[in-house]
Formats: structure tokens, C-alpha cells, sequence
């Protein structure tokens, strides 16, 4: 066993370099951006601020890569320097470039053409501390079009926002999305599934189904237990959500919305509200996930 003394000194040293090594990755990261940022700028100085038909400006790139690589080794695809180029096009100023994102996530983010859209995958990625996996995942998942259409139509004002704060969390309806997307289950459309083997799968892929539901939501189990007047019920998924500062209670259903799911949602909402809630606890939130 160490000494007290000695255990404080071990974390205190691995708390410096532990810091510094984040620190010098965060500056080789944001120099790293910054020079492929000015690498955009020399190539559209260069073509008199895009004024060069599109043929020749094809050609220029082919032949700087060709020469970069050379000299500079492998990063100077034509591709790349597309990128690089398209890069300062979009962020003209890169005092609006930010440090907490890589060049992947920004080469991620340039095949976005529409402005708001980038704009909004841009601020998840720092709100949420998005990885270039996630990002990617979310882009296949269509995120911003399925928050956008969540009320069955566009909304203009909302997609304002969401471009420029990232996804906004005032009522529950922020964070419970709709629909959700499970393609990381790898569940055949053609063959019929089991609510027990969905349930079994969802608690398999736990990670990227706290990702899909949203924010702030932390995991409590699975078939928690009900009993009223001596009669056992069996909720599916129970989760708390720390913004929401409630329970979220998911019933797994198969097939066709019916009635009496709803009613059965209810009843588990009742008792959680009166048997499991603490005081500082709202009221919980049921999610019926008809599959």
C-alpha cells in the first residue's frame, strides 16, 4: 500500500501531464487547422478569388498535389486540398473556426452544402463532444431532418435556431426525438423481431442507444418491476434523464399502436410519480416505441 503522502504526489503528477498532453493536442490540433485554413486562402488568392474556369482549376489542383506530395509527403490529395480550399470559402474568418473540432470533423462537415444544416452538426459536435464516429453516424441518420419534421412539417423558425445554438433543450420534446433511428441493431426489415430480442439488442448496443435518444440520459435498467394490487407489471426500459430531472420510461411494442398501450403507459407514470419520485424529481416521461 502507498502512504497517503506519496498516493497524493503519484495523482498530482499524473494530473499535470495528463493536463499537458491535452493541452499540446489541443494546440497541434488548432495549428494543424489553421494552416490547411491558409492553405485554402493561397489556393483562392492564387485563382483570383475563384475567377479561373472550372476546367484549369481542376487541373492547378492536380499538379499541386502532385508537387506537395513531393515535398510534403501524403494529406495532399486532390481531395484534400478541395477541402482546404472549400474550407476557407465557408469560414472566410478563422476567428469563427473552432479549436474543440479536428480537420476530420471539418472535412465531415464541408460535404454539408446547405449553410444552416452545417451550421447546426457544427454546434452539436461542440455541445455534445461529438467524435468524427458519432458525426458521421448522426449525418447518416439524418438528425437535423428528423428534428426538423418531428411535427410533421418544416419549421423556419426552428431550423434558425437549431443552426445557430445546436439543439435547444427548453421542454422535453427537445430531447426525446421522433422518430428514433436503430440502424446500429443490424435488424432485417424482412424477418419479424421479438420485443424481448430488441430489447436484448438495444441493451447490447447500450452506448450508441444513450446516443440516439439524445442528452442528459443515464441508464437504470431494464424490466423494472410494478406491482399494483398484488399484480406484477414489467416496465421495458427505465432511464433518468439529469437536464430533464426525470424518469423516462420506454415500452417496447411490436406491430400497431393500440389503445390499451397507452393506458398501461399511464399506469406505469402514475406510480412513478407517486412510489418512485423523489421531491426534487418531475414528473416522468412514457415513450411508446411501436416497431
Amino acid at each position: 500500500m502507498l502512504e497517503e503522502s506519496n498516493a497524493k504526489m503519484i495523482e498530482d503528477i499524473k494530473e499535470i501531464i495528463i493536463n499537458s498532453r491535452n493541452k499540446i493536442a489541443y494546440e497541434v490540433n488548432n495549428t494543424m487547422v489553421l494552416a490547411y485554413w491558409n492553405v485554402g486562402r493561397i489556393i483562392i488568392e492564387n485563382e483570383q478569388n475563384g475567377n479561373i474556369k472550372a476546367e484549369y482549376g481542376k487541373q492547378l489542383m492536380k499538379e499541386l498535389s502532385k508537387e506537395l506530395r513531393k515535398i510534403l509527403g501524403s494529406g495532399f490529395s486532390v481531395s484534400n486540398l478541395f477541402n482546404m480550399r472549400r474550407f476557407y470559402l465557408k469560414y472566410p474568418k478563422f476567428q469563427t473556426v473552432s479549436g474543440k473540432l479536428s480537420w476530420s470533423h471539418y472535412c465531415e462537415l464541408l460535404s454539408i452544402e446547405n449553410d444552416d444544416e452545417r451550421s447546426f452538426y457544427e454546434k452539436e459536435c461542440i455541445n455534445s463532444n461529438w467524435s468524427v464516429r458519432e458525426l458521421k453516424r448522426q449525418l447518416d441518420t439524418s438528425l437535423f431532418e428528423r428534428l426538423l419534421l418531428s411535427e410533421g412539417k418544416e419549421n423556419k423558425k426552428k431550423v434558425y435556431e437549431l443552426s445557430k445554438e445546436g439543439q435547444t433543450l427548453n421542454k422535453a420534446e427537445d430531447i426525446l426525438k421522433e422518430p428514433y433511428v436503430f440502424e446500429f441493431l443490424d435488424v432485417k426489415e424482412v424477418k419479424p423481431i421479438l420485443e424481448k430480442d430488441l430489447e436484448r439488442k438495444l441493451v447490447k448496443h447500450m452506448e450508441e442507444f444513450l446516443l440516439e435518444l439524445g442528452k442528459g440520459f443515464m441508464f437504470v435498467g431494464t424490466q423494472q418491476r410494478i406491482t399494483l394490487d398484488n399484480t406484477h407489471y414489467y416496465v421495458d426500459m427505465v432511464f433518468y434523464n439529469k437536464i430533464l430531472k426525470c424518469y423516462v420510461l420506454i415500452d417496447l411494442k411490436i406491430g400497431q399502436m393500440k389503445a390499451e398501450y397507452a393506458g398501461q403507459m399511464n399506469m406505469y407514470l402514475n406510480y412513478y410519480n407517486e412510489e418512485i419520485n423523489d421531491e426534487y424529481d418531475n414528473k416522468p416521461i412514457g415513450e411508446l416505441d411501436p416497431v
